[in-house]
């Protein structure tokens, strides 16, 4: 009669051999699990990223993710373009290219960047696999472990994974609804001096806000500059969102400004996520060092993905393409924004977003936004809770809430699913006289509700 099999031992598991042989004197082995580097302790996935199993249900209203919405792409003519250049220029475009990134797209981005103001030299550009990649590098080449930075708070999620990863401490600065507070920001450069700390550099999202859905104001942006300068603190302006304005304005970048600022651009948002292209621009004391760092990551970019963004740009009405993006989210956002006018109790508070992707919502005392999110699955809608967007414990009393990628009706009937769910959680605590669950911090001074 067959006997079972012996299930394997765990993977880090010690060898009945090798526990025989420390008995006798010998050194036991080093599990696996414990050649790790250090800095994979703060390698954690994403709250975001972990909800996407269960978001993508088909029964499941997701707000959560900020999925650009590609309906309004001419694939027709991008297959044809892509046909063209594997047929034309096939041997270079599936060969190996520069770790800078192809001279063409590199010309090109100047002209996009030129919408905001910005007067660059292609030599200055850095092309890598989105510029989550960017970021990532940037934070390698400035972070040693134990170094402080400065972030909006909240701040986008992934820069939170990546400061993480290299060991670098977070300081957040509080934002309102015209984005970051200067004061605050002198206040906690000075609290820092004090400790004899200088920040390796300031992270903002100054435009459309990812989360909070905030701008920071123009008269607002050379301060900033300033403050940062005075204290010898760099700047790291990350701007996906910055074209996909609402109201046909374009604001000036900081690195317009300031041409020490290290400028983070994509075209996932205004053109196609997918291709993970992107860009850094950056100081030339910096570039030499990023291009080494993006060697050791990739040894180059694709040059199939830079060519055939550089020959849409070329061949495409591509600011056409970014109007009809925007005349899409806008009217996501607006069918957002009635949605919670009509759905959401009192107390509920939010930001009108200028453009962009978000809206970030806070909920009434007691209520806390991510103990709240399995029974919000249960009721078939999810979105991303505000803890997600902190380093430090806060946001248990806000959330973001995406319009960019469902329909309009989609997104009214989200809503209304979630307003069900926040009013259950109320009449919990109105029932018993307690918040319905534990809060883990309110994330205070979060972006004021009230945008004009």
């Amino acid at each position: 009669m067959p006997q079972p099999a012996t299930p394997p031992p765990p993977f880090d598991a010690v060898p009945a051999g090798a526990q025989a042989a420390a008995a006798a004197g010998a050194p036991l082995p080093v599990r696996p699990a414990e050649r790790f580097a250090a800095r994979t302790a703060g390698m954690t996935a994403s709250e975001i990223r972990a909800l996407f199993a269960v978001a993508s249900r088909p029964e499941v209203v997701s707000l959560a993710g900020g999925m650009p919405n590609l309906a309004a792409l001419p694939l027709d003519a991008l297959a044809a373009e892509v046909g063209h250049l594997v047929a034309r220029d096939g041997q270079v475009a599936l060969q190996y290219g520069s770790a800078q990134g192809v001279p063409a797209l590199r010309e090109q981005i100047c002209a996009v960047m030129a919408l905001e103001g910005i007067r660059a030299d292609p030599d200055d550009i850095v092309v890598t696999v989105g510029s989550q990649m960017a970021l990532d590098l940037v934070t390698r080449i400035y972070c040693d472990p134990g170094d402080v930075l400065l972030a909006e708070g909240p701040s986008y999620v992934g820069a939170l994974g990546s400061f993480a990863a290299y060991q670098a401490r977070v300081v957040h600065v509080a934002m309102d609804e015209h984005g970051l507070v200067p004061e605050l920001l002198r206040d906690a450069l000075r609290s820092l001096a004090a400790e004899g700390v200088t920040p390796k550099f300031l992270y903002t999202i100054p435009n459309f806000h990812n989360p909070a859905g905030v701008t920071l104001a123009v008269e607002r942006r050379a301060e900033v500059l300033e403050i940062c300068a005075s204290y010898g603190v760099a700047v790291v302006e990350d701007n996906p969102y910055g074209l996909l304005g609402f109201s046909g304005r374009t604001y000036p970048a900081l690195r317009s400004m300031d041409r020490d600022v290290v400028y983070l651009g994509s075209f996932s948002k205004t053109f196609a996520s997918g291709l993970r292209v992107g860009w850094a621009l950056v100081p030339p004391a910096v570039r030499d060092r990023l291009v080494l760092a993006a060697e050791s990551a990739v040894l180059c970019p694709p040059n199939f993905t830079q060519m055939i963004v550089s020959r849409y740009l070329a061949a495409h009405d591509w600011r056409s393409q970014i109007k009809s993006y925007t005349e899409a989210y806008r009217e996501r956002r607006d069918a957002m924004l009635d949605a919670l006018d009509a759905h959401m109790p009192e107390g509920c508070t939010w930001n009108v977003p200028d453009g962009g992707f978000y809206v970030w919502l806070t909920v009434p005392d007691g209520v806390d936004t991510k103990a709240m999110l399995p029974r919000a699955v249960t009721a078939r809608v999810a979105y991303a809770s505000g803890t997600g967007f902190y380093a430090d414990g806060f946001g248990s009393r806000q959330l973001r809430m995406s319009y960019c990628y469902p329909t309009p009706e989609r997104i009214t009937e989200g809503v209304r699913r979630l307003a069900g769910v926040i009013e259950a959680e109320m009449d919990v605590m109105r029932t018993f006289g307690s918040p319905a669950r534990p809060a883990l911090g309110g994330g205070p001074q979060a972006p004021s509700p009230h945008t004009p």
